[in-house]
């Protein structure tokens, strides 16, 4: 699945297969510890071969259930395995109970005991399955001081121990991808994993914030949940299902989709043919002298993401700076938001406003004109505006000023600074138990349009409640993509893709962006800079087109 679940809707789907008769609690637990030692032996190959030990921690839930599954199906492949349990015997779930029960006909059960766990013999593997989804405290100060110590790297002096994580490692919250805090001054702990195991779906902290650092290798492990609410809701390139959050990848039922679908798909110029009023004419608004580049940056974005004409708007004084650099690119002095209206017409498809546009009361009255501006006799919906940097800063002081005049067709594209400047009560340091999901979510609704927040795990929403998630970890880490710039870059492409009279719908088309933008920093490596993102998309396109 390319959804991210909550630990609550995965408990919901698989009460629902049970309740159905479909399968029972004690068959998922099996096929997720089975599931788990195959992903495993795929992982570290040479532990399928000859004797190994393993040391496994089990929690006092269902997690813990699956861990004594994962340890009779190693010692039925001949290893030396050492179980222990965090918590008592007797208030185990009945699934859990059962496994343990089996467990002990083959091996004991010892109680936990951080001067125990640090005396065993040194393992080939270690197994977390302590606490998996659900965890909302952080852990106990013993587990985590024992967890710390012996389960980082090595043990005894020897070399590197195999981490295996079920669910997530113990201490994550699976719904934020962050540490809970004890409230106090002491440092939140969590160890990490080399491999951690999923099961039927990733979940929502396996992407976001300090989840994929922790996780590791993260792998979903299909336990055979087939019901209604088992299955995708929507397909990437559709319109999003309000109550689950997907995230930003080219796949659908865990297949990989042609390209040409998508992300092809949400570029107009890819389907057909049109002359350039067809593909939408973007207008860029660029600062004054000395202040230009983050607009041409926007603007060259904008045309080479598909754009039909692309003009930059700047102040009279700063038209010679930008004539010297724009060639494809028109450009047109505009010394206020008067001038703005008299030049912006109804040809105009979508307006990017913020990137070097500076603070104050001259961009707030350029944006008020911007998302007044509607389509006229000639065009069949209203310009997109994107709202960037100081388009953004500028409303500090009244975000409910902004939010009174943002509408559908808007996109705002703010990082965590100037999240928190317009959405105070959301920003980072007040979100708790808060999701950065649930978060964007509640910021889209206040905003009354579509709500971008950047970073490694990007956010997307709209106001019903769709969301999705880019994550730029693992095989898609782009750390150079931490650039002044980049974010001007991603106001123009969004642009650019919007424009269109034929473009998709707007948050598609904007997750579309998110993945090109990552994929052309990709493509280009280490040592990029802003200015070299716009001329990389060509060559992200090209295999599209096929």
């Amino acid at each position: 699945m390319a959804e991210l679940l909550t630990s609550a809707q995965m408990r919901t789907i698989e009460q629902a297969e049970i309740e159905s008769g479909a399968v029972t609690g004690l068959q998922l637990m099996e096929l997720a510890g089975r599931g788990a030692v195959e992903a495993a032996l795929v992982k570290w190959p040479e532990l399928g071969q000859g004797a190994h030990r393993a040391l496994i921690l089990c929690g006092p839930g269902n997690n813990g259930g699956d861990g004594y599954v994962i340890a009779r199906r190693l010692k039925d492949r001949g290893w030396s395995v050492d179980v222990f349990l965090y918590g008592d015997a007797a208030k185990l779930p009945p699934d859990a109970k059962t496994n343990h029960d089996l467990w002990l006909s083959m091996g004991a059960v010892l109680p936990f005991d951080a001067n125990t766990v640090r005396n065993c013999d040194r393992p080939d593997l270690f197994v977390d399955a302590v606490f998996g989804t659900g965890l909302t405290r952080p852990l106990p100060e013993a587990l985590a001081i024992a967890l710390e110590d012996r389960m980082m790297g090595t043990w005894k002096h020897g070399h590197a121990i195999r981490r295996l994580a079920i669910d997530c490692p113990s201490g994550l919250n699976l719904d934020t991808g962050m540490i809970p805090n004890a409230g106090d001054d002491r440092m939140p702990r969590v160890i990490s994993a080399d491999l951690t195991v999923s099961f039927h779906s990733l979940k929502a902290g396996h992407k976001l914030g300090l989840g994929p650092t922790l996780c590791g290798d993260v792998q979903v492990v299909d336990i055979g949940l087939t019901g209604p609410d088992a299955a995708e809701r929507t397909m990437i390139g559709a319109a999003p299902d309000p109550e689950r959050v997907r995230l930003v990848d080219p796949c659908f039922g865990d297949h990989p989709l042609p390209p040409r679908i998508w992300p092809g798909a949400m570029i107009a110029k890819l389907r057909g043919q049109g002359h350039k009023y067809d593909y939408g004419h973007a207008v860029i608004l660029a600062g004054g002298p000395g202040r230009g580049g983050a607009g041409r940056m926007a603007a060259r974005a904008a045309l080479r993401s598909g754009a039909g004409l692309v003009t930059v708007l700047c102040p009279p004084d700063a038209l010679q700076e930008n004539a010297c650099q724009l060639d494809a690119v028109m450009l047109r002095a505009c010394a206020d938001a008067a001038a703005f209206r008299q030049i912006v017409d109804d040809r105009v498809t979508a307006l990017c406003l913020g990137p070097g546009l500076g603070v104050g009361a001259e961009t707030r009255a350029l944006v008020t004109a911007a998302l007044e501006h509607r389509r006229g006799e000639r065009g069949w919906r209203d310009p997109v505006v994107i709202l960037d940097a100081d388009a953004l800063t500028s409303f500090a002081d009244d975000p409910s000023g902004l939010f009174a005049l943002t509408h559908p067709r808007s996109v705002l594209t703010p990082h965590e600074g100037e999240f928190a400047r317009l959405f105070p009560d959301l920003a980072q340091s007040e979100r708790k138990e808060q999701s950065k999901i649930d978060v964007v979510r509640m910021a889209a609704d206040r905003a009354g349009c579509i709500v971008l927040l950047k970073g490694e795990d990007t956010v997307i929403a709209q106001p019903d409640g769709g969301a999705s998630v880019h994550s730029a970890t693992g095989a898609r880490a782009v750390p150079w993509l931490a650039t002044a710039g980049a974010g001007d870059v991603l106001a123009g492409l969004i642009a650019g893709l919007a424009a269109p009279e034929t473009a998709p719908d707007l948050f598609c088309v904007t997750e579309a962006a998110v993945w090109l933008h990552c994929e052309a920093a990709r493509l280009f490596g280490p040592g990029l800079i802003a200015e070299d993102l716009p001329d990389m998309l060509p060559k992200v396109f090209a295999p599209l087109a096929r």
